[in-house]
Order: C-alpha cells, then structure tokens, then sequence
C-alpha cells in the first residue's frame, strides 16, 4: 500500500507542516521526513556548485577569449557574483564545503567552456586558476594569458 508521500507529495508536506504546528510528534512520517530534510541540504550543495560553474565558465572565457568580451559576460559575471554571495549569506556553513565545490564547479567549469569556446582540450589549467577571493570580488576581471 502506497503512502500519502507516494501518492501526492505536496498534500504530504502539508500534511506533516499540520501535524508539525499541533505537536502530534507520534503522527509524523519520521523517516520521509529525514529524507526530505537530508535532500533539502544536498539541494543547496548544488545550488553553490552550480552557481559557481557558470561564475568560473565565464571567468575563463574572458581571461581565454579577450577579444570576445562583451556586455553578456560581464553581467553574467557580475549576477552570478550577486547570487553566489546571497546564497552563501542564506546558507553560512555552505563555507565549509567551498574547496570542494570548486574542485567539482571547476572540472564542469572546463568541459563548459571547452564546448562553448571551442578552445582545444588543455587550453584551461587542471586546476582553478582563481581564489575564491578573486571570484566572489567584483573588482577582480581577469587578464588575457600571454
């Protein structure tokens, strides 16, 4: 027999938000509960990854394709500069996990750029070529290689 959450998800979360605000502890569906909640964390995980994956993506067109330049890259830069600032400001100890996001945002980063740039494989450095610091810095643009 199939459950409510099985059945109809958002009657589920309603469901358990009602049972929550009555303190009917006993009623609660525990273990989709600790499910949800455990996603909801790996969610914000990929929430940072993927905004730093677009972040790093227009960063290494714009230090490997100067004469490119333009307004889209720069705003791009600049929103997602905005968005990965807020995200962090809503999640704090999303700071801990930074090394990690950027060694997998970066390897995405690569193919990313890779396939929009049509740059030869190797052209971009094995490792991310910028700091946090620099990234999250709005002042910070980098310079063409060479």
């Amino acid at each position: 027999m199939s459950s409510l959450y099985d059945q109809d998800f958002n009657a589920w979360t309603e469901q358990q938000a009602a049972l929550l605000r009555a303190g009917r502890w006993a009623d609660l569906d525990v273990l989709h509960l600790v499910e949800e909640i455990e996603s909801m964390g790996r969610s914000e995980r990929k929430e940072l990854v993927n905004r730093l994956v677009i972040l790093m993506l227009h960063l290494l067109k714009w230090r490997h394709q100067p004469a490119l330049r333009g307004n889209s890259w720069r705003l791009s830069i600049k929103e997602q500069r905005i968005r990965l600032a807020s995200h962090l400001g809503d999640n704090p100890s999303l700071k801990a996990y930074l090394d990690e996001a950027i060694r997998r945002a970066y390897r995405l980063a690569v193919i990313a750029a890779e396939q929009q740039t049509g740059l030869p494989p190797g052209t971009f450095p094995e490792h991310c070529p910028f700091s946090f610091a620099e990234m999250a810095d709005e002042q910070f643009w980098p310079d063409a290689l060479g």
